[in-house]
């Protein structure tokens, strides 16, 4: 199923969405929220006819870095023996359609292309066994950086966690299991010239091994998500860029740049 999040005349629903042709699809609007026993309401809407918002509004977004071996040698950085996480705000957070805001203090914007993983219930310490069964499902992300900032700091909470440098979407697909997960194409375009390629297989640090290493840690709570890393090609967003992740099985994430303020 693909759980989309949108507002319509004001209200704000989840949604599950139908269809295969784009210029078709509509959501069956759901009663209640996605993280417990829901039903379908029957009642539909186009998707035409509404504004898609990020998908979850998490607690907390947990990113991990140089999970992909190529991209950390192409920022000439060592890959990491362990995964290495840090932390995006749920302020960064925006929708398929919104805005990613240029900022003021920062003359290198990258994009990066990840698999997000949507966390679909309360949990802590999670076994190997059972990270399939703390999974809502998967999502496309985009972990946009200020990459001379966080050249320049030595902690990347500005360059990583400024306002909008999360785009999430367009929905959560829950229909994919861990394994589907772990192998699919992942790739992001810029005004439709391709410039990240790869697949989710070539992770260092798999899917499961980021849930056990952050739960040791801490609780995650229904509606956190996590960015599992990007393939190696990332590169400049300029102000009037329009980029794009697509993730297979998934769909396909669109955000203009624009100049902020």
């Amino acid at each position: 199923m693909r759980i989309a999040r949108f507002s319509i005349d004001g209200n704000v629903a989840f949604g599950a969405v139908e269809g295969d042709k784009q210029d078709e699809l509509v959501l069956d609007i759901i009663k209640g929220i996605p993280f417990t026993d829901f039903e379908l309401s029957g009642t539909k809407v186009p998707l035409s006819k509404v504004r898609l918002l990020p998908p979850v509004l998490p607690n907390k977004v947990v990113a991990y870095g140089r999970n992909y071996a190529e991209h950390a040698r192409e920022l000439g950085n060592e890959v990491p023996d362990a995964p290495f996480a840090f932390f995006k705000p749920s302020t960064s957070v925006i929708g398929p359609g919104d805005a990613i805001q240029y900022p003021s203090f920062s003359q290198d914007l990258h994009h990066e292309a990840e698999l997000a993983v949507v966390i679909g219930r309360m949990c802590r310490e999670v076994p190997r066994e059972r990270v399939q069964d703390v999974v809502l499902g998967y999502t496309c992300a985009n972990d946009v950086t200020a990459r001379d900032v966080q050249k320049r700091e030595k902690q990347w909470a500005r360059a990583k966690g400024f306002d909008t440098s999360c785009p999430l979407g367009p929905w959560v697909e829950t229909d994919l299991d861990l394994s589907t997960a772990s192998d699919l194409t992942i790739q992001l375009t810029v005004n439709g010239e391709q410039r990240q390629l790869g697949r989710t297989s070539e992770m260092i640090h798999p899917i499961a091994d980021l849930i056990v290493n952050i739960t040791e840690a801490m609780t995650l709570l229904p509606g956190d998500v996590i960015l599992t890393g990007t393939p190696a090609g990332v590169g400049p967003l300029n102000v009037g860029d329009e980029v794009a992740v697509t993730i297979e099985g998934i769909g396909t994430l669109t955000n203009k740049v624009v100049k902020r303020g």
